[in-house]
């Protein structure tokens, strides 16, 4: 079967790519049948997505299946279209397939009621098979078409409730901050053609290796590695994705688990043959890596919307990840990507289980004791939050652990203390929300919350052991699915930690516990650090204004530039062509007496052209003998 599937791959993005023709020509007006399409058919690319991930995992280890067609062939240019599965293309889509298909089966109790619930459906079906197309992509023309097609379904699902002026605004957001990034990556397309000769991922990986010039190399690099700073939301294009709440729940744990946020990791970990030849762009990525985990996680202490807590958790998480990539740790950064999208899309999901129990609330302080009404929710929203905060034997232990050892091994121990409090802050944002929103006092409007229905629950149950269990397939315990246990630029493979191990551990608990202190026992009490860290805490809960200063760059440059161009354009580039006009319009007045319609006087110019010409003629030939 696997091998009828693999030269067949391109039908796990085609299936769901239907399943939207379908939905918005012809059942937009049923939108059961376009709900249960739409689920079919990702559950059918979850399916052949199984079988490529038990072909690809069978077969002896760097096993990699490539199919390719010439899709424009003309003098000067050669455009392919292809396929390239192999482990880290087949993690991807099971992980792309999974939590897609999750969601879409939450989303019947979530958007219950929905007059635009078929649109929900085609969009989410377009979403996913975006995502996998992009993930089966062979080189980077093609990749960078569905980059962009799972842009534009952002914006679509973001921008959903479009009759909300925030959710408007931030699908236009998330739309402009993307193509800053865009810009820089289309660029680094358009130069890598110029240089090799192709896009493809293969033959660009053979090209580089007798490539030295890093003249050209690294701003090549760099511009690359833009598009993944705006899709994967780095500082500082991050600004759109905690706006990116704005969207129905379920869409907000597609975007900050599986499909797009992953798309600019997913990109660097292709093209890692690139940024690990340059030095330079590889310290870009772990720097900027490293400052966004820290910078957000920061920011979601101080955050009351139980969505964009996990939305600055998400930022964070991400950071973590590139900080991975930078520091020659891509086994790491993807197996983070894996671990995540399973406990990530389980937290959000069950912060949507809560918003709908609470009447659409988000205030994590006008909740408090769900645990008693909500006990589903809350266990597997807890096994979700110990998986983030790196508890072990859950799956972001592992994961994280792998990232604070690459730290490590490849002499980045400034990177590992920002990893280590990083953990710390992770485990205190995250049982902050817990102690508050599900075993805080009872609030008014917590009082007539109960659990949600099985199409809800069942999701998250499902999701919880994913989460507890998804850590093992790369742990030391078990056979490495990803190759190598960690990939560092020195070469370095280090063997587990115990150390590692307990100190994180140690770390995280103590996140925990200093939450259970000041949200739970309130043995410190959270108003007066409020009141103590006034100047800090104002900083944090207004993001460190980077969005006030966006706006005002906006207000100031953007705007200003324009009232300049205005001016311009009506005073100069007017004032020219009226000038012209004008000049025009005099000379017409003035010729116009010289045509009175008679012979004569026409004779009379025609002499005196005459006249001038000879006399022209004849200074021109005195010149020329003198």
């Amino acid at each position: 079967m696997f091998e009828f599937i693999l030269p067949n791959a391109w039908l796990i993005p085609l299936v769901p790519v239907l399943a939207f023709a379908l939905i918005g020509l012809f059942l937009h007006r049923w939108p059961k049948i376009s709900a249960a399409l739409s689920i079919f058919s990702i559950a059918i690319a979850f399916i052949l997505a199984l079988v490529i991930a038990g072909g690809v995992f069978s077969a002896p280890a760097g096993t990699v299946y490539e199919f390719s067609t010439r899709w424009l062939d003309m003098p000067g240019l050669q455009v392919d279209m292809g396929l390239l599965i192999d482990a880290l293309t087949a993690v991807m889509l099971l992980v792309v397939t999974t939590v897609a298909l999750l969601v879409q089966i939450y989303s019947l109790g979530y958007m219950k009621g929905d007059p635009g619930i078929a649109s929900y459906y085609a969009y989410q079906s377009l979403f996913a098979a975006s995502m996998l197309g992009l993930v089966i992509a062979n080189n980077l023309g093609q990749m960078f078409v569905f980059w962009e097609l799972v842009g534009i379904c952002s914006y679509l699902l973001i921008g959903f409730w479009f009759g909300k002026y925030s959710a408007r605004n931030a699908a236009i957001k998330a739309f402009i901050t993307n193509r800053v990034g865009d810009f820089g990556f289309l660029l680094a397309i358009l130069f890598l053609q110029i240089m090799f000769g192709t896009l493809n991922f293969g033959e660009l990986s053979d090209s580089m290796a007798g490539f030295t010039n890093m003249t050209i190399l690294i701003p090549v690099a760099i511009l690359l590695f833009c598009g993944p700073i705006g899709k994967s939301a780095q500082f500082p294009l991050h600004v759109w994705l905690p706006d990116a709440m704005e969207g129905p729940t379920p869409v907000s744990a597609l975007i900050h688990a599986a499909t797009m946020v992953a798309a600019g990791v997913y990109l660097v970990a292709r093209a890692f043959f690139i940024f690990s030849a340059v030095p330079q762009a590889m310290t870009v990525i772990a720097v900027i890596g490293g400052f966004t985990a820290l910078f957000a996680a920061t920011i979601a202490l101080t955050q009351n919307d139980i969505k964009r807590i996990l939305a600055y958790s998400t930022l964070s998480q991400l950071g973590y990840m590139m900080m991975a990539m930078g520091i020659g740790a891509m086994t790491a950064g993807m197996f983070h990507l894996m671990t995540h999208a399973f406990f990530k899309s389980l937290l959000f999901l069950g912060a949507g289980s809560v918003i709908v129990a609470m009447h659409e609330e988000q205030d994590i302080w006008k909740m408090g004791g769900l645990y008693k009404k909500m006990p589903i929710t809350t266990w597997t929203f807890i096994i979700g939050a110990l998986a983030l905060s790196g508890i072990p034997p859950l799956s972001g232990f592992w994961s994280k652990d792998e990232i604070l050892l690459g730290a490590l091994a490849s002499g980045h121990i400034g990177l590992y203390i920002i990893g280590a409090f990083v953990a710390f802050l992770t485990a205190l944002y995250m049982f902050r929300l817990i102690f508050v929103a599900f075993f805080g006092s009872n609030k008014a409007g917590a009082e007539k919350a109960q659990e949600n229905s099985a199409v809800m629950t069942v999701p998250l149950i499902i999701l919880a052991a994913i989460s507890v269990v998804a850590g093992l397939v790369n742990s030391p315990l078990m056979h490495n699915a990803f190759g190598h246990y960690i990939n560092s630029p020195a070469g370095i493979e280090p063997h587990p930690s115990l150390i590692i191990m307990i100190s994180s551990t140690v770390i995280a608990l103590a996140g925990i516990a200093m939450a259970w202190l000041i949200y739970q026992k309130q043995v410190i009490s959270a108003e007066d650090l409020k009141y103590r860290f006034e100047g800090i805490y104002k900083v944090l809960y207004h993001k460190y204004y980077i969005d006030e200063i966006y706006a005002w760059l906006g207000a100031r440059l953007v705007d200003g530039m324009a009232k300049v161009l205005y001016w311009f354009d009506i005073y100069v580039v007017n004032g020219f062509i009226n000038a012209i006009a004008y000049v025009t319009a005099i000379t017409g007045e003035v010729l116009k007496f010289t045509e009175d319609g008679q012979v004569q006087t026409y004779a009379l110019y025609m002499f005196a052209g005459i006249v001038l010409l000879l006399v022209s003629a004849l200074y021109a030939v005195y010149t020329v003998l003198i």
